[in-house]
């Protein structure tokens, strides 16, 4: 049934993306700033307390809401497992802006593709070089596609393995988000998380991301540049963390660079802070990798993000060949 509801999902979320601003994602962020803000006391015991209630509550009620339609009828239990993927799992969530900045630098407007940038990280891009440019979208898009596609691909496989329904899902969206938005918050307005919520939400989010980080950087391997990936995950992924010391990050940046022989890493952006505009699961005021050494590769040019869309859409196909043959497995067996 994995299969088959990631298959739906994401034909349905090709073919009508979720809306920004949408009730759903509206919802889930109040709901995380009503937790920080009423339980939230400062305290590293309080920091996973508020954690829990944010992010552990929703999986589990969507699992004993799946549980309670796998009881009634199998179909509904696969409907719920495809609504749950459609709104966590997608392309669409984030690759407007990457398609407007390709367009944009193919059109030699390398102005509104710099304002582009600007306005997806909230960043300070007004005087980035055209390569420049591309290695920012680059690193940004890989580690979305990882954080919207591979990684939610990863928890809910293996927990829809276990009889847990689309619960994984919803653990490791929510479990990135609130990392990404207490910290945002904080920084930004002044408010929200204490320093022991914040460190509890990153701790958790670095180690329910450990796994799925590798097997997307392995992924990425066994579509790219084999040799070159692995090669360049050994020797530089401790030399590329990204946002807040992520070394899940570094990893998937560094495979990324090997399998499509690309520079990344080197001068980070400086952060801009807006208005808590975030719509769904996104956050402004994520600037993303930190400055770090660069890997070796080709400069950045904007035949690479042709590449980085072939790399991903590969790993989305290799990703369903194999829940394809693990459900065909089962169903023989």
């Amino acid at each position: 049934m994995s299969f088959f509801a990631v298959l739906l999902a994401l034909i349905i979320e090709q073919a009508r993306p979720l809306a920004r601003g949408n009730v759903i994602h509206a919802s889930l962020r109040r709901w995380v700033r009503w937790a920080s803000r009423s339980l939230d006391a400062g305290q590293p015991q309080h920091g996973w307390l508020v954690w829990t209630m944010a992010v552990v509550v929703p999986s589990v009620l969507t699992l004993a809401i799946h549980w309670l339609l796998w009881s009634v009828n199998v179909v509904l239990a696969l409907a719920w497992s495809v609504g749950v993927l459609y709104v966590t799992l997608g392309f669409r969530q984030f690759s407007h802006y990457f398609t407007d900045i390709r367009d944009a630098l193919d059109d030699g407007d390398e102005d509104s593709a710099r304002e582009l940038l600007a306005q997806w990280r909230q960043v300070d891009a007004s005087e980035l070089p055209r390569s420049e440019i591309v290695r920012h979208v680059i690193e940004y898009s890989v580690l979305a596609a990882h954080r919207h596609v591979f990684g939610v691909l990863a928890w809910f496989s293996v927990l829809a393995a276990l009889g847990l329904g689309p619960a994984g899902a919803v653990l490791y969206r929510l479990s990135e988000f609130v990392s990404r938005y207490w910290a945002y918050k904080s920084k930004s307005t002044g408010e929200g998380a204490s320093p022991a919520l914040q460190h509890a939400a990153a701790q958790a989010w670095q180690v329910i991301d450990y796994v799925p980080a590798r097997l997307t950087s392995l992924g990425f391997a066994v579509v790219g540049s084999f040799e070159d990936a692995i090669d360049g995950w050994r020797n530089y992924a401790q030399r590329l963390p990204a946002d807040a010391g992520n070394r899940n990050d570094g990893v998937i940046l560094a495979a990324t660079s090997g399998a499509v022989n690309v520079r990344l890493g080197g001068e980070a952006l400086k952060t801009t802070f807006a208005t808590d505009t975030a719509q769904g699961f996104q956050a402004n005021g994520d600037a993303g990798p930190a400055a770090t050494e660069s890997t070796p590769g080709r400069e950045p040019e904007v035949a690479h993000l042709r590449s980085i869309v072939g790399l991903v859409w590969r790993s989305v196909v290799l990703w369903m060949v194999l829940l394809a043959l693990l459900t065909l497995a089962r169903l023989l067996g």
